[in-house]
């Protein structure tokens, strides 16, 4: 297992986990690693020191000698995952995802074709939301379509 650190198109910096190097740029160009900030997808390594992952460092001692005490770790209290103010925060991002889905159109796999006719003027222009490629995005940004991902909570995408 190796560590690394990333940054995403955002300039969010966090960590994750992968079994090998490789791992991670199959990952990266599948979509499938994301920034835990603003979901953007668009994520690289940061430079870093790696760390692994090892199973090889038990401690040994010689014959004769008496093994090292295990080292009890001390009870800590638990670390809340969000504060008052991050509460907040998920209230008002639930809320506008709400607000959002209640107000547009879900077109499903068909946005980024919906979404150019509208932009080209061919179809009258609505609020839209659905699914797209990075490649159907990428294509959409491009056309100079004003494109944003639906804000999503930690996690829910797990």
């Amino acid at each position: 297992m190796i560590r690394f650190a990333l940054r995403c198109a955002g300039g969010h910096q966090f960590e994750s986990w992968f079994q090998n190097g490789s791992a991670f740029d199959s990952q990266a160009a599948a979509g499938l690693v994301s920034c835990p900030v603003c979901q953007s997808s668009a994520v690289s390594k940061a430079i870093m020191a790696p760390s692994l992952a090892r199973r090889d460092r038990e401690e040994v001692c010689a014959v004769g000698q008496q093994a090292p005490a295990e080292a009890s770790p001390e009870a800590s209290a638990p670390v809340p995952m969000f504060n008052a103010a991050d509460g907040e925060v998920r209230k008002m991002v639930v809320e506008l995802r709400k607000r959002i889905l209640e107000t547009s159109d879900d077109l499903g796999p068909n946005f980024a074709e919906e979404a150019l006719k509208i932009h080209h003027g061919l179809v009258p222009d609505r609020p839209i939301h659905g699914q797209a490629s990075f490649e159907e995005a990428r294509t959409l940004i491009e056309e100079g379509v004003k494109i944003m991902p639906l804000p999503r909570l930690p996690g829910e995408m797990n």
